[in-house]
């Protein structure tokens, strides 16, 4: 791993993606910093879609609960895919020799979490695309949908553009950069009451 793609590279894999394994079986074709990117926004990819039937009104409270478990796991992997995003990082800013930057300003989210928020944006902006063009949508619901669709493209292209701002000053020394560690407690045996309580 030893370049850092342009943001416009990473948001262009994470749109591909989402259209590609809504036809085909989920694969990662990628290398170095975009294998890792494609691995995360599987994450979010399979989380979306658990969500979906999570809401179902027809599901089952055994189903809901299968889907929660999951839920639960998906979210974990997804949130050490965004740490891993962010060391994936720290080692490229060493390769390239950026020293010591603990003196510097520091965004208020990382790199890693913007490259998340991109993934999900790219989730929203496929499936607003999927219920606008459904053969049984009125113009109402297709007027209504179109305007949810521009604002997303917007922040879309709003965040894109910043992550690429903190890239820059990342690599070019004017901004520090750390993995936040997420320490989620709800998947640890040993930090939550309800399942540790439950073993006693």
């Amino acid at each position: 791993m030893t370049t850092l793609p342009p943001v416009s590279t990473l948001t262009q894999l994470q749109i591909d993606c989402v259209e590609k394994w809504h036809n085909e079986p989920i694969s990662n074709p990628y290398s170095g910093f975009e294998e890792l990117v494609c691995r995360q926004h599987e994450f979010n990819y399979r989380l979306w879609h658990e969500e979906d039937i999570a809401r179902s009104p027809e599901a089952t409270d055994e189903r809901i609960a299968g889907v929660k478990r999951s839920i639960d796991k998906l979210n974990q992997a997804r949130n050490d895919m965004i740490e891993k995003i962010d060391d994936a990082i720290t080692e490229l800013l060493a390769a390239a020799g950026v020293g010591d930057t603990s003196a510097l300003p520091i965004n208020t989210e990382t790199s890693g979490s913007a490259i998340d928020r991109l993934s999900i944006m790219s989730l929203r902006l496929y499936h607003y695309a999927e219920q606008r063009d459904r053969e049984d949508a009125t113009d109402e619901h297709r007027q209504k949908v179109d305007q949810r669709v521009a604002l997303c493209q917007v922040q879309h292209a709003d965040l894109s553009n910043s992550l690429q701002t903190l890239l820059d000053d990342l690599f070019a020394g004017r901004k520090q950069h750390k993995t936040y560690r997420q320490m989620k407690m709800y998947n640890d045996p040993s930090l939550n009451p309800e399942i540790y309580r439950a073993k006693g």
